[in-house]
């Protein structure tokens, strides 16, 4: 596995070694002892999947204090372009984001350690997309962050008109709202 640590620190790209033939391939997805070495030693609990279809966006999403989560994510069907936004507020790159394409061709991984909000916007027909969290899920302490905040302008690929939201992404507070 090639591990590519991003301009903002803590985040993580990680693209599997592919071995491909005329059956198709094989890809190690996680393996501890190596994750553990390269970027810190993180307790998964869950393993969690989603199924979404084009102009989807899920997020973004945080949980705060005790019940903050690190998320490893990836795209087993289909592309996303995914963020992740640093909210450690003593951090150098504090409020700013990376945003990467995942998409099953490409087979890329990106870790997400916790202190940073979490979303995705669907590329594709379909996505189902996958993530490993090391805390339980925690509604009462869950925030979510308007992702058309134009203090943060993260330029989506889509129009405004082409996204599809929740109710509950919909009703996203924008961050300086949520950093009072």
């Amino acid at each position: 596995m090639n591990f590519v640590e991003t301009e903002i620190k803590g985040l993580w790209i990680i693209e599997p070694k592919v071995i491909e033939d005329d059956r198709g391939y094989f890809i190690e997805s996680y393996k501890k002892e190596e994750f553990d070495n390269r970027i810190g030693k993180i307790d998964f609990i869950q393993d969690n999947e989603s199924k979404s279809s084009f102009g989807v966006l899920r997020g973004l999403h945080y949980q705060e204090g005790e019940t903050a989560q690190a998320k490893l994510v990836r795209v087993i069907e289909g592309k996303v372009v995914d963020v992740a936004i640093d909210l450690r507020k003593n951090s150098p790159t504090f409020r700013q984001y990376k945003m990467v394409e995942l998409s099953a061709d490409n087979k890329r991984q990106f870790f997400i350690p916790r202190g940073f909000a979490h979303g995705f916007l669907v590329m594709s027909q379909t996505v189902i997309f996958s993530y490993k969290v090391d805390n339980n899920y925690s509604p009462s302490t869950e925030k979510t962050i308007n992702c058309l905040d134009p203090d943060l302008n993260i330029p989506w690929p889509l129009d405004k008109s082409q996204l599809i939201l929740s109710t509950k992404d919909k009703s996203g507070k924008l961050l300086k709202e949520m950093l009072l």
